[in-house]
């Protein structure tokens, strides 16, 4: 299948993706529950008439929301929310239990290595950080096979905590990329706790994973660290400067996902 469109419903935001040519031309960013907005979107895109649509997510409730809407509207739709689906080896014992965010990262992943990779030449290990509601730190091994990650909240979810669960503390919007590491008042320190907590917790795993599992003496050929996730942009500036922005990422693993169905 060849979708035209490609969908990641997502913890926050709905994601669209306009393919043309076996690539992603376009993104929109949209919200749950608003199928006026749904509608707006296929109208600034000039998309009318039957479309061939390419969905996944990892808020099910959501998704089929998404998905209901779109064949009242006439459109086929191909669901891809099983590890099995995916051209992928998952190395993990339960691979329906990974969220299918993070095996649709590593499928992109992979067809990127892939295509940059010299003939004759060995795979290296990678790193995928998806840093939006949750951040997701996963490693793919030189081989390619998904082999499991790390899981922590994300910003947001930090300042919504310190706000819930203080009898002070306010609930702070930190758009803030890179904020200095010293804050001279409450909010400024909540961003810079916030934003330092989860890009140190980044860079630690980093670490830790590509360090004890896959050591340079062994590949020494720099590893390949993907960054994407709507935090993505704030973050960039704060972990390991190998990291390669990628904020289509999810969009292109569904695109190949669903290039991959029979």
């Amino acid at each position: 299948m060849k979708p035209d469109l490609v969908v990641d419903v997502g913890n926050t935001r709905i994601k669209w993706g306009r393919c043309e040519k076996g690539a992603i031309r376009e993104l929109a960013s949209l919200p749950h529950d608003d199928p006026a907005a749904w509608q707006a979107q296929l109208a600034a895109w000039q998309l009318s008439g039957p479309r061939a649509w390419a969905v996944s997510g990892v808020v099910p409730k959501r998704r089929d929301q998404l998905i209901d809407w779109l064949r009242t509207q006439g459109q086929q739709v191909c669901l891809l929310d099983r590890a099995v689906q995916l051209p992928l080896q998952v190395g993990v014992p339960a691979p329906d239990r990974v969220g299918i965010d993070r095996l649709l990262n590593a499928v992109a992943a992979n067809h990127r290595l892939q295509r940059s990779r010299k003939p004759g030449s060995h795979g290296k290990p990678a790193v995928i950080v998806d840093a939006g509601t949750a951040v997701t730190v996963d490693l793919l091994s030189p081989e390619g096979a998904f082999v499991g990650g790390a899981i922590f909240p994300g910003r947001r979810l930090m300042s919504l905590a310190l706000h819930q669960h203080t009898a002070l503390l306010p609930l702070v919007q930190n758009t803030q990329g890179n904020p200095p590491p010293v804050g001279e008042d409450t909010t400024a320190a909540i961003v810079a706790g916030v934003h330092h907590a989860v890009a140190g917790g980044i860079n630690q795993l980093l670490k830790w994973q590509l360090g004890s599992r896959y050591p340079r003496v062994n590949y020494p050929t720099a590893p390949a660290i993907f960054l994407t996730g709507g935090d993505a942009p704030l973050l960039q500036h704060s972990i390991d400067d190998r990291a390669r922005l990628w904020p289509e990422m999810t969009l292109e693993g569904i695109r190949l996902a669903a290039e991959a169905q029979p």
